[in-house]
């Protein structure tokens, strides 16, 4: 089995002492530098900039920020009309609340009209922790995947954060970002390869029982699976599914056939989500037995990030189960 993550130094310490840091600490790390590039990026915050990262930006662009308070359904529209007349918008706020409030709007303004407005959803997920249900935005991927031209990125890490981030900017396309906000471990390097709708193959070898695809931070959990798989004698690949839609379906159907059997981990609802896109390739191309590793059409509460991410049955024995259990399928 070998290990695939590019910087060597980073694969030893992955295990170990994995540096800690918010995907959405890289959103705001990408958007400064993507302010650098290209005059035309504009910020707009739903009274939400410290929170949602963007607090340095507008600190260095003022002129090109807008504050347009708790309004998340004016943000999209707003954001739509600057798109239309040559800017590149980014609006953020909690993803409960954008694509959550204002979905109508992006759906009709930004996604079919086709103009370039990058919509930001932070704090995604369980791992909120104590803000509870409410806040723990759970169906966002459903509800951006399904819409015509929308891009769908979940980025396993702060650095694969600022990446897409950048990458996003310079689309020209309706982008959908998902960002966390719980410190989770950085799997990835500045040389790390990214491209937006092409999966990154981390951790496999030549022979697989079982291919799993993780997106988001859960990228980490899988990982510690398939390194505890391993001791056991059972061989497995993890891919980062970091581009949701759309997905690498060369890459998706090359491993699903090479295992045999398949498990998708995501900190989403399985329907709807990484799982629902991926059943619905291999459903067309490769039929393959298949467990989904997610939140199982349940709501979020109040609790620490690690503590949830158990209880919903998002963990590393939950991944190890899942795979002992598709691989049984083959």
């Amino acid at each position: 089995m070998t290990m695939l993550i590019q910087d060597a130094k980073l694969a030893a310490n992955i295990f170990d002492a994995p540096a800690q840091a918010a995907t959405r600490d890289g959103f705001g790390k990408g958007l400064v530098e993507a302010g650098d590039a290209d005059v035309r990026i504009v910020a707009l915050s739903a009274d939400l900039t410290e929170s949602t990262r963007v607090e340095e930006f507008k600190k260095k662009f003022p002129e090109r920020f807008v504050e347009v308070g708790v309004a998340e359904q004016n943000m999209a529209t707003v954001a739509a009309g600057m798109a239309n007349y040559g800017k590149l918008p980014f609006i953020t706020s909690y993803a409960a609340f954008s694509p959550g409030r204002n979905w109508e709007q992006i759906r009709t303004t930004i996604a079919l009209n086709d103009v370039p407005v990058i919509v930001c959803g932070m704090h995604a997920g369980v791992s909120v922790g104590p803000d509870g249900a409410t806040h723990q935005m759970l169906e966002d991927v459903a509800l951006m995947r399904a819409m015509p031209n929308m891009i769908v990125i979940s980025p396993c890490d702060s650095e694969e954060g600022r990446k897409a981030t950048l990458a996003a900017a310079k689309l020209g396309k309706p982008v959908y970002l998902r960002f966390g906000r719980e410190k989770t471990p950085v799997m990835t390097t500045a040389e790390t390869q990214f491209e937006i709708g092409k999966a990154n193959l981390l951790y496999g070898g030549d022979t697989s029982e079982c291919a799993i695809f993780a997106t988001g931070a859960l990228v980490y959990n899988a990982l510690l699976a398939a390194k505890q798989l391993e001791s056991e004698g059972v061989m497995v690949s993890v891919t980062n599914i970091h581009t949701i839609k759309p997905l690498d379906r060369e890459t998706i159907v090359r491993e699903a056939k090479r295992a045999g059997s398949v498990v998708t981990v995501e900190e989403h609802q399985i329907h709807g989500g990484l799982g629902s896109a991926i059943a619905e390739v291999l459903a067309e191309e490769a039929p393959t037995p298949i467990e989904f590793i997610g939140v199982r059409d349940m709501y979020g509460q109040s609790g620490e990030p690690k503590e949830l991410i158990e209880h919903y049955g998002m963990g590393v024995s939950h991944i190890i189960a899942a795979v002992k259990k598709a691989a049984a399928r083959k």
